[in-house]
């Protein structure tokens, strides 16, 4: 694969850039294949080609040779997450700079398919993360990733990036992985080398500033700022750190780097800001390129009323509980006719958040209540907050991917609800009655390949 000559030319210039060896690993047709766990949702990896450990993520795993993800159900379990190897450096990022975790908001504001998001909520797992995309049919792949992550302090917003500044100085972290030229993820995806232009460069940058201009309000004084790109390019890159120390008044935040890492350091041309570029030639994964920042001028408070949320009656809340093991310090409120819940702590938050923005998910969603009748809900299946009260039946994997399917599997187990589960983690529900099985994996979701 031909890299385009206008992009070799404007890296002459870039820090680290080695002409010879780039043009040789994406000639070379190489491919990296990583995985991050999920720190909640232990499993037994033995079935997976796995090589070394990234050394930059504490989850993060090489792999020998790309498996058929699709026929795992370990994958639709949420037991990981394939991500590229070089963007979870954010984990490095964020545990350098935000060493304390407890009670932090965090807004992942460019977030689908769902890779920083996760990360993010493992590592904030007693904080709230906000993750939000701006296109609907993404927002929805969004919330289906998040939501076999399983985490209930993770929320899925479908707004734009000017929405967020109705919420001054609310955010501890934000996170802007923002939309661009994409030269990075030519080794991953060919078909981005003919997307590739320098007037898309140049609309990218005009367009990352935008997005950063219209979100920075909603960070805190002193909040961390995480910015990164899948381009190569200085206009990008080190040109928008320039930027931000001169318009936006950020400071620049460096981090401690392991030289057998490969990563780069750089700094931009006029304010000297600290960045961090991955050329795939010098590490194990694709493009990359991130640069932190503290903010140092305060905004005004958050001053909104809080949108009253609908809350479960006490009756249901009792009913649930008495068919439903679950933990003891949820917030129960309806929407479209389920039940969800949410940490209590984070009770309050909602109800600010919901006041300003279109949240596509909050919390977990617990069950539908028809009558008498108690409906589990997908999201409860995947999120570790059932501890028990339905049965549940540990399939074989032709079973499990039939159930994936939605096709028809066996089972044994007693008549009623069921928890299905592979591995020893839940993927769904399935009904048992006498003659037949009602498979409830989400329609949606299910696999289609054969």
């Amino acid at each position: 694969m031909a890299v385009p000559a206008a992009l070799i030319q404007s890296l002459q210039t870039a820090t680290g850039f080695q002409k010879e060896a780039f043009e040789a690993v994406h000639e070379s047709g190489e491919q990296i294949v990583s995985i991050r766990l999920n720190p909640s949702k232990p499993f037994n990896l033995t079935h997976l080609p796995l090589a070394d450990k990234v050394g930059w993520s504490e989850y993060g795993r090489y792999l020998t040779e790309r498996p058929f993800f699709t026929f795992d159900p370990f994958l639709h379990a949420g037991a990981y997450y394939v991500q590229e190897a070089s963007s979870m450096f954010l984990w490095q990022a964020i545990q350098q700079l935000v060493p304390e975790k407890y009670g932090k908001k965090v807004l992942d504001l460019c977030a689908a398919p769902g890779g920083k998001s996760t990360l993010l909520s493992s590592y904030f797992n007693e904080g709230l993360v906000v993750a939000n995309e701006v296109i609907k049919n993404r927002a929805n792949i969004l919330v289906e990733n998040c939501s076999k992550w399983g985490d209930g302090h993770l929320l899925v917003t479908n707004n734009d990036p000017s929405h967020f500044q109705s919420l001054p100085g609310y955010f501890d972290v934000l996170m802007i992985d923002a939309p661009c030229s994409g030269s990075g993820l030519f080794r991953k995806d060919p078909a981005a080398v003919d997307e590739w232009s320098e007037a898309n460069v140049s609309l990218c940058s005009q367009r990352q500033q935008r997005i950063l201009a219209d979100a920075l309000p909603c960070l805190a004084e002193n909040g961390i700022l995480i910015y990164s790109t899948c381009s190569y390019s200085q206009e990008e890159d080190e040109v928008i750190c320039d930027w931000l120390l001169d318009e936006m008044e950020m400071e620049s935040q460096s981090l401690q780097i392991d030289k057998s890492w490969g990563i780069v350091e750089t700094t931009s041309p006029a304010k000297h800001a600290v960045g961090y570029r991955f050329y795939p030639d010098q590490v194990k994964g694709e493009g990359f390129f991130i640069a932190c920042f503290r903010k140092k001028r305060n905004e005004f408070e958050v001053k909104s009323k809080m949108k009253g949320l609908h809350f479960t009656s006490k009756l249901q809340i009792q009913q649930l509980q008495s068919a439903i093991k679950l933990p003891e310090n949820l917030s129960y409120f309806d929407q479209n006719d389920t039940i969800r819940a949410i940490e209590t702590t984070w009770l309050t938050d909602l109800s600010i958040l919901a006041s300003h923005l279109y949240i596509k998910k909050a919390g977990i969603e617990i069950a539908t209540m028809k009558g008498k009748d108690i409906i589990p809900s997908h999201e409860l299946a995947l999120s570790g907050w059932f501890k028990g009260g339905f049965p549940t039946v540990d399939l074989d994997l032709n079973n499990a991917l039939s159930y994936l399917k939605r096709k028809e599997f066996s089972a044994e187990g007693q008549k009623g609800w069921n928890l299905m589960c592979f591995g020893g983690l839940p993927i769904g529900w399935a009904k048992l009655l006498p003659n037949r099985i009602n498979n409830y994996y989400p329609a949606e979701w299910r696999i289609l390949k054969e």
